[in-house]
């Protein structure tokens, strides 16, 4: 008996100190198991006090009139399926009649309280079908992103979500983004981990940086195009309009549309091409816009006008041609001028990390997701990289990117270097690099003392 009270104790201590140190490991040691008994023990009593039931049927109702039984208890929804995963719970739930997506919703926060869980968000899957992600700790605290993720051409895995899901920047079905976020947000190391994950794929990646290269330039060797003033920064966009243009014409000359040939075959953008003949696609970082917006005399306001009609017609019409952008600042408003709000028109995807005022945050999200915006002003200031993620839909989800130096971002860019495409209409503004320099030995952490003579 001795030992196996000793035994137990030496089981509580080891599941007190990993959920105090490690609680990804306590969860999936301890907690998942503890997690379902009480999600399996008190489901019905919860629905019921989170008003999460209906009311017994007519005929149920007649039948227990006609052979004289209690009347029957309100029931609750069918669960479908209970899967534990990394980081928590997948509850798949078969609406009844008469219950509605939104209601599970609403009664997120008294869930998450009812089953004793860190999380739990609501997503409708189809007609009738509700799933409940619950997580069992708080994953964005000391993010760490799953060993496999669904990568694909144009589709980078940049951030986790509070619900312990991956949040990829999907160029192909988000083409324009915007990121805002104040100084020590933690608006540098998304943009660290975007570039880290493009530059392995077949993509052309083009940088304005006008806080003179401190950002963008330790990446140059992946990067096809750099500007760090505005007034290259004004020659390269006019040179990527000039090359949008050459790619649509290269789209016409193959659209094949004849009568023959299928709707499916018939090219509309680059990605109908074949790919011998397919244009590099192109993703344009601009790290401070406000830089571009900013003038103080006549002949700066011109260069300013025509740098923002110039990024207004590539969010417009670079789609097709296969030209993203990703725009990024510190302040996006209205008072940068005119244009700007019809340029953010165009920004599908909308990140906001900290920012200093309500204004921002209202234009990132006030026209697609109203209630992300008192989300976004709350991020505390001592959580760097914690952000809102929301788009044209008017979801949204609070992520975090796993934090990746400048060192860690360089050696990735050198390491895929080759797979820097050489573009003729952007050749002008190649960044000019050296050869790489030999990693020099490491050196002992300790000296050791001459030995005697």
């Amino acid at each position: 008996m001795t030992w196996l009270t000793l035994l137990l104790l030496v089981v509580v201590v080891a599941a007190g100190l990993l959920r105090w140190r490690r609680p990804a490991w306590y969860w999936l040691t301890f907690g998942v198991t503890f997690a379902i008994l009480r999600v399996l023990v008190r489901y019905t009593s919860v629905m019921e006090g989170c008003g999460l039931t209906v009311p017994p049927s007519r005929w149920r109702l007649a039948l227990a009139r006609t052979f004289d039984r209690p009347a029957p208890e309100h029931r609750a929804p069918r669960i479908l399926r209970l899967r534990p995963t990394r980081t928590g719970l997948a509850l798949r739930l078969k609406l009844r009649p008469g219950q509605d997506a939104f209601d599970f919703a609403a009664a997120s926060d008294r869930l998450r309280h009812s089953f004793g869980m860190y999380g739990v968000t609501s997503r409708e899957l189809r007609s009738g079908v509700v799933e409940l992600r619950m997580t069992g700790y708080d994953v964005l605290k000391r993010v760490q992103m799953p060993a496999k993720v669904d990568t694909r051409p144009m589709r980078v895995p940049v951030a986790l979500r509070a619900d312990g899901s991956v949040h990829y920047r999907d160029y192909r079905v988000v083409p324009h983004g915007l990121t805002l976020g104040a100084t020590e947000s933690g608006k540098s190391v998304y943009q660290r981990n975007l570039v880290a994950g493009l530059a392995p794929q077949q993509v052309a990646l083009v940088g304005i940086d006008c806080k003179q290269g401190v950002e963008l330039f330790p990446l140059a060797r992946r990067f096809s195009a750099l500007a760090d003033h505005p007034d290259s920064a004004l020659e390269l966009l006019e040179a990527l309009v000039s090359h949008m243009a050459d790619v649509y014409q290269l789209i016409r000359s193959e659209q094949r549309i004849t009568a023959d040939v299928p709707d499916a075959e018939i090219a509309a953008d680059i990605w109908d091409l074949p790919e011998d003949i397919r244009p590099v696609p192109i993703v344009v970082l601009v790290d401070e816009v406000a830089e571009l917006a900013l003038f103080t005399t006549k002949e700066e306001e011109k260069r300013r006008d025509r740098i923002i009609t110039a990024l207004v017609r590539l969010a417009q019409l670079g789609r097709a041609a296969g030209i993203y952008l990703e725009i990024c600042g510190q302040r996006f408003g209205s008072e940068l001028g005119k244009g700007i709000t019809m340029l953010r028109a165009q920004l599908t995807g909308r990140t906001a990390h900290r920012v200093n005022d309500e204004t921002s945050a209202n234009m990132a999200f006030g026209d697609i997701a109203p209630d992300a915006v008192l989300a976004a002003i709350q991020i505390p200031a001592e959580i760097r990289g914690l952000a809102i993620a929301g788009d044209s839909t008017g979801g949204w989800h609070r992520i975090r990117a796993p934090y990746t130096s400048l060192r860690q971002a360089v050696n990735v860019c050198n390491k895929y270097a080759h797979l820097t495409p050489d573009l003729p209409a952007l050749a002008p503004f190649r960044p000019a690099l050296g050869a790489l320099a030999p990693v020099p030995a490491q050196a002992p952490a300790v000296e050791t003392a001459p030995a005697a003579a």
